[in-house]
């Protein structure tokens, strides 16, 4: 069989702003080294599909040469990876940009569909994880589906965030739910009890968003312009006339679309008890290698800290803190509970000096400042003595220089701060 893995990362990310204000969500920066779209891109490595496809919209400067300069398969392998950008094409070929994840992918189809593909999975540009996909690919082809979602259980509580489906004893999907109410009725919706007691209070099953399509069914999908998304429109529709199976996955997963839980996330991978680990040496995901200097530490107090290459913090005190590649934090800073996402470039002694002549700001942390509850974007320049402080119920707030969203203080790429600001 061959395979075709369609990633989705054309979304205007307006959930995620203002880190996607100036690039692509999938090109967001994660864990202080990686970004998004390394996750799914290194779990189709892992899982020995290597014909990837990347369909991208707005914003996509970055992310186009981050793929570019990381993903390089060599001249003996048939791997590659595509990256298909929205596009006008005139009569007959559209002239709209894409409106909705199916319709992304019906307007690429004629690309993603070359040659011999005989299924074709979908997936997300935005979410935390890792997932063997042969074992998707294992499910689908077992129960003879046309289409199969891959599916997490969730509690009742959680199922009015998800599109919640039910499916028989042999594992077919026999309803779909978009997002119920709270008091929504969904005791039909509760798995087969075979398959309940591993679960716990766990007892329905969300979508991850993740599908494998056979071909011809996809195609077929396709051919209504109405429809626009795959949750919304496309499944639903193929429950009276396919055969749609459920794929269950019981390991950690994660949609970081939003800032709460993309802030939630990245501090998550600062405890020792996390629930997800980047490297595993079976399935590691991968990024651009930046052959960075080690990182250096001068007097520095540090605590659940996750630390990234080419570092340098003089006399800082850090706990629950994602250090970003390239971060520079001067003395007597206090940081906690924050995502600091580093720099693109190192600025070395005689442009600190140039800097100072001009009365411009060195990209990074200055003196005395404390951040607490905080995302601080790449290349921001914070002066001495500031007190960058977020609150839980705190007021969604914009100004070009800083934000406010859930309660989180976000100080966008490039911004620069003066010494004794306070927010």
């Amino acid at each position: 069989m061959s395979t075709v893995c369609v990633i989705l990362g054309g979304g205007r990310g307006s959930r995620l702003a203002p880190l996607t204000s100036n690039r692509a969500k999938p090109a967001v920066p994660l864990a202080g080294k990686y970004r998004l779209i390394d996750v799914p891109l290194s779990n189709c490595i892992n899982s020995r599909l290597e014909k990837i496809v990347v369909l991208t919209q707005f914003m996509s400067g970055s992310l186009n040469a981050h793929i570019a300069g990381t993903y390089r398969f060599d001249m003996f392998s048939k791997g590659r990876v595509d990256v298909l950008a929205a596009e006008q094409t005139g009569p007959g070929g559209g002239d709209e940009w894409y409106q909705g994840t199916a319709d992304a992918v019906r307007k690429q189809l004629g690309r993603i569909c070359r040659g011999d593909v005989d299924e074709v999975v979908i997936l997300s540009g935005d979410h935390l994880y890792r997932m063997d996909y042969q074992q998707l690919l294992r499910t689908h082809r077992e129960l003879k589906a046309d289409v199969t979602v891959s599916t997490i259980p969730v509690t009742r509580r959680d199922c009015d965030g998800f599109g919640v489906l039910a499916m028989d004893a042999r594992g077919r999907v026999t309803s779909f739910r978009e997002k119920p109410p709270a008091d929504a009725d969904l005791s039909e919706m509760r798995v087969p009890a075979a398959r309940a007691a591993s679960l716990g209070d766990r007892q329905y099953l969300a979508s991850m968003g993740v599908y494998v399509f056979n071909r011809a069914a996809l195609e077929q999908a396709l051919e209504s312009p109405d429809a626009l998304d795959f949750g919304g429109d496309i499944l639903p529709s193929m429950l009276n006339t396919h055969v749609v199976g459920a794929h269950l996955f019981e390991g950690y997963w994660e949609d970081i679309g939003t800032i709460s839980s993309f802030f939630e996330a990245n501090l998550r991978l600062t405890q020792p008890d996390s629930p997800f680990r980047f490297y595993e040496p079976r399935a590691p995901i991968y990024t651009r290698p930046r052959f960075l200097p080690p990182s250096i530490l001068h007097d520095t107090r540090l605590g659940d800290v996750l630390l990234s290459d080419g570092v340098l913090l003089d006399g800082a005190e850090l706990h629950d803190v994602v250090v970003g590649v390239r971060s520079r934090v001067q003395p007597g800073a206090r940081i906690t509970n924050t995502v600091l996402m580093g720099a693109d470039f190192y600025e070395d002694d005689e442009q600190r000096t140039r800097n100072a002549a001009r009365g411009v700001l060195d990209v990074g942390i200055g003196e005395g400042t404390i951040i607490d509850r905080a995302i601080i974007d790449k290349n921001a320049r914070i002066g001495a003595n500031c007190v960058i402080r977020g609150e839980v119920g705190r007021p969604d707030q914009h100004t070009p220089s800083w934000s406010v969203v859930d309660g989180i203080i976000i100080v966008p790429k490039n911004a620069v701060l003066p010494e004794g600001t306070v927010i």
